[in-house]
């Protein structure tokens, strides 16, 4: 197969900034770095990242918070979403509640099979509504930066033919803990403070914990907008 041939069979790479020397340096860009400081303070870290690969047809994500499935707790988590492509309505681009972070408030969620949706948990039970919501058109190389409680999600890509494909980095202060999780036996197993990090701007207080690491970079194939997880 061509490699677009095997780009399109993906929703999703986990992790390319531990093989990818590009996704390395977009981590750590300066002007990115410039930006996470203004709004996190002198020292950040990052824990995720992750490419998105949304071909025509592809399905978007439903309504949530990054800060439910990365508990920082302590409002500092910081999503810094490029785009690779144009984003527009028709291609699926993010959608946002603006405002909706400011509560602190983290909604619950449910299972969802919605076929305009990746096979996710979709946040509900919040006062907003679908009509609230703003659309986040963004050219090519455009970084879009929010926080981790902020409502957003994103639709299909109803366009002919081509990507929208996008570069997610999760932040968050190097001064707090992160309690995530670690794999165990293909389960998830919490732990008090998630060491598989790179500090990318100021001081970690926590150096003498060592650096560890555990996330293994991995693809999500595309299900065809079924529900195999």
């Amino acid at each position: 197969m061509s490699d677009e041939q095997v780009l399109r069979r993906y929703l999703c790479i986990h992790y390319p900034h531990k093989v990818s020397p590009v996704a390395k340096g977009a981590l750590t860009a300066p002007r990115i770095v410039e930006a996470l400081t203004s709004v996190i303070g002198p020292n950040v870290k990052a824990m995720q990242s992750m490419l998105f690969i949304k071909s025509e047809g592809r399905p978007g994500q439903a309504w949530h918070q990054d800060e439910c499935f990365i508990p920082t707790r302590d409002r500092s988590l910081t999503a810094v979403w490029i785009a690779l492509d144009d984003a527009t309505v028709e291609n699926g681009c993010l959608w946002v509640l603006p405002g909706s972070h400011q509560r602190g408030v983290i909604y619950p969620a449910r299972p969802q099979q919605d076929p305009r949706f990746d096979c996710t948990t979709e946040a509900y039970d919040f006062p907003y509504r679908d009509d609230d919501a703003v659309p986040v058109q963004v050219p090519a190389g455009t970084a879009v930066v929010f926080n981790g409680y902020l409502l957003h999600r994103s639709l299909s890509n109803s366009g002919g033919r081509g990507y929208r494909r996008a570069l997610a980095n999760h932040y968050m202060s190097a001064e707090s803990l992160l309690p995530w999780r670690l794999p165990a036996d293909g389960e998830q197993m919490a732990v008090a403070d998630y060491r598989d990090i790179v500090i990318v701007a100021g001081v970690d207080p926590y150096a003498y914990k060592g650096i560890a690491d555990i996330a293994r970079p991995h693809s999500r194939p595309d299900q065809e907008g079924g529900c195999d997880r």
